[in-house]
């Protein structure tokens, strides 16, 4: 019966079932003092001679007998009554009727009990691993680089002096728990002529937020209440930036969206200012966090402007939490031409210092031929795996079938969230023994869940 998932461990029903229950017991004995014993007398000597009369049954198992059946009747009593009410109830809230809402509560309480995970990037790399992550886990904060200048981010960014909204909308929608609709209404972007034009609607929706509660943080809290986000979403900075690169040959290139046009090799990226403040959230997000993971999503513009705020490397290197860094399966003209995957985690080290990666996950899934001829032609090929270089800069290494090959390598959201949650499963096992069995039920829904 779909009424015993109220009965499910973690609903947090049966005990307030106990109570009615107790409540029930204490107002019948006040009822019976009310009334005097001796009525409860009568009333047992009548049962016990009709019975006697009927059976010839001796009177303490015809007590017994009686007094089972009268506790049962009660009981069924109690459960017909509550389930009653519960569906008087939600009939009013939720029209779909009772089932669903079962349902719900008990994903969320599961959801509730699932590791604390931070991730830290950008792009379309960070929304895919948020899509999969939230299936496993409510307990999820990303932190979204505010780097990004083209596009509509861009020009609503010189418009209105904001923060880019554009990968903090993809994240809200990543961790979206709502109607179809709604998500095709925040990625929906305005064609024609007009000043509107190339505007994404959830972009304008957060810098309308962001002005009418003049915090963009705000903002994103009322966005994320909007859209029924699981978890939180927040950006690494609420200043305004300007990612720079240096590269090999001492010229300078302004800005994220003009760095992989240069087409020249990066000695190294930093922010302009470069002193800037970190959003206090984010850094607790990351003390707190059981797996910090960085990526997936392009190295020099997305994962490494995360780590160069104020605070930022640091509090990752402080963090107890299981920290991992997911490699590009493929390399990004202009930006990691040729670059292998320990190539990847010395520039981030190079840039941050040690301490910021215990393991990297990579591509073990060879990429069909077909697609590497398409991506060959614009200049990108799969980023090989070299262990012993890995070995040498203290990282491990984790290699799993991780990506969806369809008209594009990209990483498939449920491969890799299964992928990540094992390993922290398996590496909080020892250290935290209470929440074993939270993360192995986690581990054994994931692989029932669909992109």
């Amino acid at each position: 019966m779909h009424f015993l998932k109220w009965l499910y461990p973690g609903m947090k029903f049966k005990r307030w079932l106990l109570l009615f229950s107790l409540g029930v017991i204490i107002a019948s004995i006040g009822l019976a003092v009310v009334f005097n014993y001796k009525y409860v007398g009568n009333l047992e000597e009548a049962i016990f001679r009709m019975v006697y009369v009927m059976t010839g049954t001796y009177y303490y198992t015809v007590t017994t007998i009686v007094g089972i059946a009268v506790i049962t009747t009660g009981l069924g009593i109690m459960m017909l009554a509550t389930r009653q009410i519960i569906r008087s109830v939600i009939s009013v809230l939720i029209p779909e009727g009772s089932e669903r809402l079962v349902d719900l509560i008990f994903q969320k309480r599961k959801l509730n009990r699932g590791p604390a995970v931070t991730v830290i990037g950008g792009g379309t790399g960070l929304s895919v691993l948020l899509r999969g992550i939230k299936s496993v886990t409510s307990n999820i904060t990303a932190i979204v680089t505010v780097a990004d200048d083209g596009g509509s981010s861009g020009r609503l960014r010189e418009d209105l002096g904001m923060i880019p909204p554009g990968d903090l909308r993809n994240c809200l929608v990543a961790l979206a728990d709502t109607e179809p609709l709604m998500e095709k209404l925040f990625q929906h972007r305005f064609g024609g002529g007009g000043d509107l034009a190339g505007h994404s609607f959830g972009n304008l929706f957060i810098a309308a937020m962001s002005e009418v509660l003049g915090d963009v943080e705000k903002a994103l809290k009322e966005s994320s209440k909007v859209l029924a986000v699981r978890g939180q979403v927040l950006p690494a900075s609420t200043q305004r930036v300007k990612l720079m690169a240096e590269m090999t040959d001492g010229t300078i290139i302004a800005g994220e969206s003009q760095i992989p046009l240069a087409n020249k090799t990066i000695q190294r990226v930093y922010l302009h200012p470069e002193e800037v403040e970190p959003v206090h959230s984010a850094l607790e997000a990351i003390q707190e966090a059981d797996a910090i993971i960085l990526g997936p999503g392009s190295l020099y513009t997305s994962v490494l402007p995360n780590l160069l705020i104020k605070g930022v490397a640091e509090a990752l290197k402080e963090s107890q939490a299981v920290k991992i860094y997911i490699c590009n399966v493929m390399t990004q003209p202009g930006e990691t031409d040729g670059f292998t995957a320990s190539r990847h985690v010395k520039t981030i080290l190079d840039h941050v210092g040690p301490g910021v990666i215990d393991y990297v996950v990579v591509n073990s899934q060879p990429v069909a031929q077909n697609l590497r001829e398409v991506y060959a032609s614009q200049g990108a090929f799969p980023v090989a795996v070299d262990k012993e270089a890995l070995s040498e800069l203290d990282v491990k290494v984790v290699e799993a079938n991780i990506i969806s090959e369809t008209n594009l390598v990209r990483h498939d959201p449920v491969k890799l969230s299964r992928t990540i949650i094992s390993m922290v499963y398996d590496l909080k096992a020892n250290s935290d023994r209470m929440r074993l069995l939270d993360y192995y039920l986690i581990a054994e829904n994931i692989k029932e869940l669909k992109d």
